[in-house]
């Protein structure tokens, strides 16, 4: 039997807000069936869409996808909206002309003060937005 988590179950389980959640299902990149007025999301897809198996695509040759989840705890909102910016800048320049786009999003974590990233995307380029955040967030020598 198929196991299914409501949009609440994964954005608990992914450490996400709940409208981020409706945002990938609403965008395609979370697959869901709606019943009634709710979304449920099949276990295999939730795996598939962090990269922890489940659902392969059978059609035309594989292709390596990554998704990573990246904390940043204490970052004040200047501080923040800079990281932002230039993390959003470099994904956007990176994915320029791409075949495979390289997908970001931040979404703010004020109780912990901090920013969430959730990065989709081939794994060079999901390299490379992971080694910037390590590079601007890193301590300093």
């Amino acid at each position: 039997m198929q196991e299914f988590y409501s949009v609440e179950d994964v954005a608990e389980l992914l450490g996400l807000h709940v409208k981020t959640v409706r945002g990938y299902v609403r965008d395609g990149k979370l697959k869901a069936v709606r019943i009634g007025k709710q979304y449920r999301i099949a276990r295999a897809e939730v795996e598939a869409f962090t990269g922890g198996g489940g659902a392969a695509d059978s059609v035309g040759p594989s292709r390596a996808e990554v998704s990573a989840v990246v904390q940043v705890d204490g970052v004040g909102r200047a501080e923040g909206d800079r990281l932002v910016t230039a993390v959003l800048a470099a994904a956007g320049a990176w994915s320029s002309g791409e075949s495979r786009p390289l997908w970001v999003q931040a979404v703010r974590d004020e109780a912990r003060s901090g920013l969430r990233f959730v990065v989709l995307g081939p794994p060079r380029r999901v390299g490379d937005v992971l080694g910037l955040i390590d590079d601007l967030t890193g301590e300093v020598q």
